[in-house]
């Protein structure tokens, strides 16, 4: 039974049971490879898997380094008393040490790759692990997440391709502020608490303006995604995803409205998704 509480406890740390945040790091990777895909007119297959499971690992190996960080805080957070390192359910050396082995895993993915793929992972694998340590110092650590996990189309893209394009810079730019807003939205949630023991976030630096800031940033996204279907000669049928991509922007920005952050947080999954099933479609109809 206390073996199965410590699993329990480990999954939950990882967030594991959580898996929205896996996807969102998984989509900007999937957009990266897809579009050198697009650009190559072909993806080796193995590198989708290394890019699910890099999603996994990578995801759950950030979520453990910012509660080893976070655990003194997240006892005085309504929403994060309840994370194992707060109730104590998981200690600190135990995270420790389950951080150390997804970070070996982490590495084993992209060791065997190529030696781009492992420079660009290695470098941004540090941000990771410093990206914790800026909500308590940098006035807006949303940024330096949307670097860091935006880096995800970067690595993805390496696997397939050592040309670092035009339509790169405009997917990572746009990522990034795609990031940028919806974890501003996500930082909603939390603002007061937040205020009340000195952590930083865009929801608190922008004060009335950050939900006015973050939908901007949101429609910079879609910026970039326009910017590539013309660069890339994108089908007509595109034209039909970025229809269903304003619906579900002001699906969110009602839900904004109501005061409901999480939840409108939760809606850039399905964005997520449907951008992918875009770039895929253009793949099978260019190919």
């Amino acid at each position: 039974m206390q073996m199965d509480n410590k699993i329990i406890g480990l999954i939950e740390l990882a967030r594991l049971d959580k898996p929205i945040g896996i996807y969102l790091l998984l989509w900007p990777a999937l957009l990266g490879l897809l579009l050198a895909g697009i650009q190559s007119e072909s993806i080796n297959f193995i590198n989708y898997i290394i890019v699910i499971i890099g999603s996994i690992v990578v995801r759950s190996c950030g979520c453990v380094i910012n509660d080893i960080s976070d655990f003194k805080i997240d006892k005085l957070v309504t929403r994060t008393v309840g994370r194992p390192l707060a109730t104590g359910s998981v200690t600190i050396t135990e995270a420790w040490i389950f951080f150390i082995i997804l970070a070996v895993l982490s590495i084993s993915l992209i060791i065997f790759t190529n030696p781009l793929t492992l420079k660009i992972s290695l470098f941004f694998g540090l941000l990771i692990v410093f990206y914790p340590l800026t909500k308590r110092f940098f006035p807006a650590p949303q940024f330096i997440l949307g670097i860091t996990f935006g880096s995800a189309s970067l690595i993805a893209y390496s696997l397939q391709s050592n040309i670092f394009s035009f339509s790169l810079m405009i997917l990572y730019l746009g990522v990034i502020a795609w990031i940028i807003s919806f974890d501003t939205v996500y930082a909603l949630e939390d603002k007061e608490d937040d205020i009340k023991i000195n952590i930083n976030s865009t929801a608190i630096l922008w004060g009335d303006n950050a939900i006015k800031y973050a939908h901007i940033l949101h429609l910079v996204f879609y910026i970039s995604l326009l910017i590539l279907a013309i660069i890339n000669q994108f089908s007509f049928y595109f034209f039909f995803i970025f229809l269903g991509l304003v619906g579900l922007y002001f699906y969110q920005k009602k839900l904004v409205r109501e005061s409901k952050f999480l939840s409108a947080f939760k809606v850039n999954n399905w964005i997520g998704l449907l951008v992918v099933i875009g770039f895929i479609f253009e793949i099978i109809y260019l190919g």
